[in-house]
This record gives C-alpha cells, structure tokens and sequence, in this order.
C-alpha cells in the first residue's frame, strides 16, 4: 500500500514538474521569438500559447514523444540478469518487505497473482 502511495505521489509530481517545464520554455521560446524574429525577420509576434505549441511541435518533429525510462529499464535488466538465484531471492524479499507483504514473503507473480 505504501508503494502504491509513492508510486502515485511520484507519478503526479513527475506530471507537474512537465506542465512546469512545458510553461517555463513555452515562456523562453516566446521571449527568444517576440525579440529576435519580429525586427530580423518581419515575422509576426507570438502569444504565449503559440510559443508552447511550437515547443511542443518541435519536440514532436524532432524528438518523438517517446519516454526517456528505456535505459533504465535496460540496465537493470543486465543487473537481474547477472545475479544469481540465491541473490534474486533476497532482493524480492527487501522488495516485498519494503512494497510488498509486511511478513518478508514476496507477493504472488505470475498470471495467477492478478
């Protein structure tokens, strides 16, 4: 339960931290725009909500929308791999005591546990 909690505390500050992000650089994109393009170029002068879409375009033409947890999840995956039976028995059960049951046993797995 206390896992869950955290898992959750985590997943909302992780989506408040982007909106943050999102705003911050819609709001330096806008600055950077609005000074420079207008008087270079005789381009148009962008609103805030312009800046943050084109933020948001470029990170989609650029970048992807993919998330950035694959190497994460690669590297401990490596880590699991090259431990042995009797190691990953112990880290289940401080991950069970931590997140899982609170008697040290691990929490089903499988197809079944659900």
């Amino acid at each position: 339960m206390r896992c869950a909690v955290r898992r959750m505390t985590r997943i909302v500050a992780m989506m408040l931290l982007s909106v943050a992000v999102l705003g911050l650089l819609g709001v330096a994109v806008m600055i950077l725009w609005n000074t420079l393009v207008p008087p270079l170029f005789h381009g148009p002068l962008l609103d805030f909500w312009q800046a943050t879409g084109l933020v948001l375009l470029s990170r989609i033409l650029c970048g992807g929308l993919r998330m950035h947890g694959g190497w994460r999840r690669h590297r401990w995956r490596e880590r699991w791999e090259q431990l042995s039976p009797e190691e990953r028995a112990r880290l289940r059960e401080r991950v069970a005591q931590r997140c899982g049951r609170g008697d040290g046993r691990a929490a089903p797995q499988g197809p079944s546990a659900a």
